[in-house]
């Protein structure tokens, strides 16, 4: 009878805060307390449930009340959840530790976080459509909601074959122990299954990039499973190509041509630019191996003088960077280059660009990974011709890359 009243109470309170204008919603909103009154009879009914007769029987009994104040789409409110002697139990309508009432909102928090949005942004957010602001501690809290489903991400089994993976690492700025800004690779294995559908199959955080470290994230794929891939594209980093062919030595190593010509036009005169870029263009647009060959030794008679460190570039790393002459036109498009990996990337930095220097490890792990989230959404479609290029690769690769 005491409980009725009261929500009568509450009813008529709001009913003359809506004749007067009083706003319905936050802190001091008309309807804060009718929710706060709602919820907190929630939770002793759930106490009550709790404790059976069997509860009881056995010494476990009611133990005070905890307060917290708890963020709704109505305001903050003040909610009184009941304690037992055992500490057994757990409330289901407002779990322990949680601050905000609707996981929609929580999702909220995350998927603004995900796209970018700092904690300023997302604290002015809340305070216009909860009515309070939110501290950066709590925003992290929400967004830490991730980090069991990160965990599992990275440590899921992979298939046993993907056609191509491509192995690229971004770099970032994280405070270290110290609060000092110091560099942080994130290193990066793009893949594309057995029915053309791109998959991140992991990422890794390090202090700098290396063919050592690489050969760790190589084998951790190994670990969960991965046997083989046709193709391993990467840049021109050394050592890279011995470290994947330790761990899969069957596969095709492809240096990226892109980076190699990047790598080039350095080291090339301005005045001379344009024609030996002409001229290179003979080598790695070459119809096959032998005229790509070809074109390099011309190459090397008009520039080899003036320029000799460049043509030995491209000829300490011919074995690699001319693998893709093997193969068709839509084979090759796909593998000559490590542009897929890099194409992920500029995604990611459209989400960090405004982020600065990272907290930890951790923070730029968490941010990256949700981005990823999002542009994951939109890999539902096979690579484009692959339905052709899965016929060639299995005709080339035999049992390695079965269809059916």
């Amino acid at each position: 009878m005491e409980e009725k009243e009261s929500l009568e109470a509450i009813r008529q309170e709001v009913i003359e805060g809506l004749k007067s204008g009083k706003p319905m919603f936050g802190k001091e909103g008309a309807f804060a307390p009718l929710i706060q009154n709602i919820l907190n009879a929630v939770l002793e009914g759930e106490m009550d449930a709790h404790l059976t007769e069997e509860e009881r029987e056995n010494g476990n009994r009611r133990n005070g009340k905890m307060q917290k104040q708890v963020r709704t789409s109505v305001g903050e409110i003040t909610v009184s959840t009941p304690r037992d002697r055992e500490g057994s139990f757990e409330p289901q309508m407002i779990k322990k530790r949680e601050t905000v009432l609707a996981d929609s909102m929580s999702d909220q928090i995350i998927g603004m976080y995900a796209l970018g949005a700092g904690t300023r942004e997302i604290s002015a957010w809340m305070e216009e459509t909860v009515g309070t602001k939110v501290s950066a501690e709590t925003i992290s809290a929400v967004t830490d909601r991730v980090l069991p489903e990160l965990k599992a991400w990275k440590s899921r089994p992979l298939e046993e074959v993907y056609a191509i993976i491509w192995l690229d690492a971004i770099h970032y700025k994280v405070k270290d122990e110290n609060g000092n800004a110091t560099s942080r690779a994130i290193y990066n294995v793009l893949g594309v299954d057995r029915e053309g559908r791109k998959e991140l199959l992991g990422m890794y955080v390090s202090h700098n990039e290396g063919a050592n470290f690489w050969l760790s994230v190589l084998t951790d794929l190994q670990n969960r499973g991965m046997k083989d891939t046709m193709f391993a594209c990467v840049d021109g980093l050394k050592g890279f190509p011995e470290a994947i062919k330790s761990v899969f030595p069957d596969a095709a190593v492809q240096l990226c041509v892109i980076h190699q010509i990047r790598n080039t036009i350095k080291y090339v005169g301005s005045k001379h630019q344009k024609e030996f870029m002409r001229d290179l263009k003979t080598v790695y647009q070459a119809v096959n191996k032998e005229s790509a060959e070809d074109a390099l030794e011309k190459l090397n008679d008009k520039w080899g003088a003036l320029y000799p460190i460049v043509i030995k570039s491209w000829r300490d790393n011919w074995e690699n960077l001319s693998e893709y002459f093997q193969y068709t036109a839509p084979i090759r498009k796909l593998i000559y280059t490590t542009n897929t990996v890099e194409g992920y990337h500029r995604q990611i930095r459209k989400v960090t660009k405004g982020k600065g220097v990272f907290t930890s490890d951790l923070a730029l792990e968490k941010l990256v990974y949700l981005a990823y989230r999002n542009i994951r959404k939109k890999w539902t479609m096979p690579v484009a011709n692959w339905g052709q290029i899965a016929q060639q690769m299995a005709i080339r690769f035999g049992d390695r890359f079965k269809l059916l």
